[in-house]
């Protein structure tokens, strides 16, 4: 399974062709072995995904995106982590679920479905019985998805813009939005309405989370707009105002600066107007450097 999916690899939508057994790396830099960073509890999630004692969280290396502002860009850029096999990867799943995590999240996992597909089947074949959760950027090949059904409980992803001009410029993608709803859409259609737990804890669903940039209000409400007319209270929506301006976005004056609080209160206002229920919103003092996790190989 892994030959095929690496030999000329689409499992993003840029569908570089890359060929990964013969050690082209194409533009998201993964190889042909699984890649990570750290591998711990994280209490920084929604909390129905982190809960009292945290998500399981997986930060696997590299990235088909290049934000500019990318709180993880270490691993995801700069290629921090270390390779591991599918068997130490499963081992690693049965030790979160030990250290008693909720779920297991897997952060930026799209370039190693296959691996992860793999290890999962084993970890589960051992006793794995937590909700796995598929914690992307959306800007997935709608094929694998379609791969994934059946191994996965919860999708959390990104929908970043709805122009595509931020989506060039921010993130170095064309075509994101076109290609991450169409994503989107086979999620909820693979694994329907959202569904909590007696602990209010996330076990089935899709949460779709929208980070709001600064002096882009208009753009957050178009990709408001686009989820509640599709989908309506079938799934949540994780409003979020921890943006912080780091990695490159000194480069950028328009976005190194913090997000302005009224801009994310009139975002929130928005939706009470529509009369959305299912949103996440943040409280203020979100916006800092502290939140984001060390990338030192915990857990690897």
């Amino acid at each position: 399974m892994i030959e095929t999916l690496l030999a000329g690899c689409r499992l993003c939508a840029r569908s570089c062709g890359a060929d990964r057994l013969d050690g082209d790396t194409g533009f998201c830099q993964a190889g042909r072995n699984v890649k990570i960073a750290r591998a711990a509890l994280h209490f920084w999630e929604e909390p129905c995904i982190s809960g009292r004692r945290g998500s399981g969280t997986v930060f696997f290396a590299h990235c088909n995106l290049r934000c500019v502002f990318c709180q993880n860009h270490p691993a995801s850029q700069q290629g921090v982590g270390r390779e591991i096999s599918i068997d130490r990867l499963s081992e690693i799943f049965l030790e979160l679920m030990a250290a008693g995590a909720h779920n297991i999240n897997l952060v930026t996992p799209t370039h190693y479905a296959p691996h992860i597909m793999q290890a999962l089947n084993i970890a589960r074949r051992n006793g794995l019985s937590l909700p796995v959760v598929y914690n992307t950027n959306s800007y997935e090949n709608v094929e694998t998805i379609r791969f994934l059904k059946g191994s996965i409980d919860v999708y959390l992803p990104d929908l970043k813009y709805y122009n595509d001009k931020y989506a060039l410029k921010y993130s170095g993608v064309d075509g994101y939005f076109a290609k991450a709803k169409v994503v989107i859409e086979k999620m909820v259609d693979q694994v329907g309405a959202i569904k909590f737990n007696r602990e209010g804890l996330l076990v089935k669903g899709v949460l779709v989370r929208h980070l709001a940039l600064p002096g882009l209000l208009f753009d957050s409400k178009k990709v408001i707009d686009y989820l509640y007319r599709t989908f309506g209270d079938s799934i949540y929506i994780s409003l979020m105002n921890q943006y912080t301006p780091l990695n490159q976005a000194c480069k950028y004056p328009e976005i190194n600066k913090p997000l302005h609080p009224g801009h994310y209160r009139g975002l929130i206002e928005y939706c009470q107007r529509k009369g959305m229920r299912n949103v996440f919103i943040q409280k203020s003092g979100t916006a800092s450097p502290d939140f984001v996790p060390p990338f030192d190989l915990e857990g690897v």
